[in-house]
């Protein structure tokens, strides 16, 4: 079973939710509502989305549904290719859930957005791969900086408590302290703290650099590792339960 969480982000303060769920089990998608769209809906006045008018009825399509499938280029655009080699997916596995973890699913024209829900490793690890956010507001010195990056090499993460926008922000700086961009926000949420005791417990490194023409929100690929105690896994708080968990288990 593959999931993914949909979440939406407020335009005015930036403030985010994790608002439903989508999986695949190998046949058909399934998509639900989960538990934090009430927070969003009782804080921010966030209205259901026209694709999913329904509150409490689980979705389901042996395709995958058109919100998600507009969010990946189409096989057909010439650029496909190039998109697969952005993501660093081979193109004998482009499975659009991969994809969507992958890419973030992000568009210019809404405040929605995509992460996975990974599984454990054989050896007790998460993987998390993702692109560095917030690059346009980077200084021209870290800019260079990413461009000189190296596959593997080895990222810090550094909380930012004086985000104006997110206290629990966490930065992704190079050894020699390069400000090289931002976790995405969903990071900050799988339950660990930027500590000497949890940095030991996680590993971030540079997985692929696209240089242009590669469009900027593509630029740095990471992929993060981290490990966690057996009993805990990510995304277990209330906010990414189902609303319905009778109808969802269906």
């Amino acid at each position: 079973m593959k999931t993914i969480f949909l979440a939406w982000q407020n335009p005015l303060d930036r403030t985010w939710f994790p608002i439903g769920r989508l999986t695949f089990d190998g046949t058909s998608y399934q998509f639900l509502y989960i538990q934090g769209i009430l927070a969003a809906q009782q804080q921010c006045g966030f209205r259901l989305l026209p694709s999913f008018p329904e509150l409490d009825l689980v979705y389901q399509s042996p395709e995958l549904f058109p919100l998600f499938a507009n969010r990946l280029l189409r096989r057909s655009r010439p650029d496909y290719a190039d998109f697969l080699r952005w993501l660093n997916i081979p193109t004998d596995r482009d499975d659009p859930m991969a994809m969507l973890a992958k890419s973030g699913g992000q568009r210019a024209t809404d405040t929605l957005f995509v992460f996975p829900c990974p599984e454990p490793d054989e050896n007790g690890f998460y993987h998390f791969h993702f692109f560095a956010q917030e690059l346009l507001n980077l200084p021209p010195l870290s800019a260079n900086r990413i461009s000189h990056l190296q596959t593997g090499e080895l990222l810090r993460l550094v909380g930012d408590p004086e985000n104006p926008y997110d206290r629990r922000a966490l930065m992704l700086c190079t050894e020699d302290d390069y400000l090289v961009g931002y976790c995405p926000r969903y990071l900050s949420d799988i339950g660990f703290e930027v500590s000497a005791q949890s940095l030991c417990l996680i590993n971030v490194e540079v997985e692929r650099i696209n240089m242009p023409p590669a469009p900027l929100q593509f630029r740095l690929l990471c992929h993060l590792t981290v490990q966690m105690p057996q009993e805990e896994r990510p995304f277990l708080g209330a906010m990414y339960q189902p609303l319905n968990a009778v109808k969802a288990a269906a």
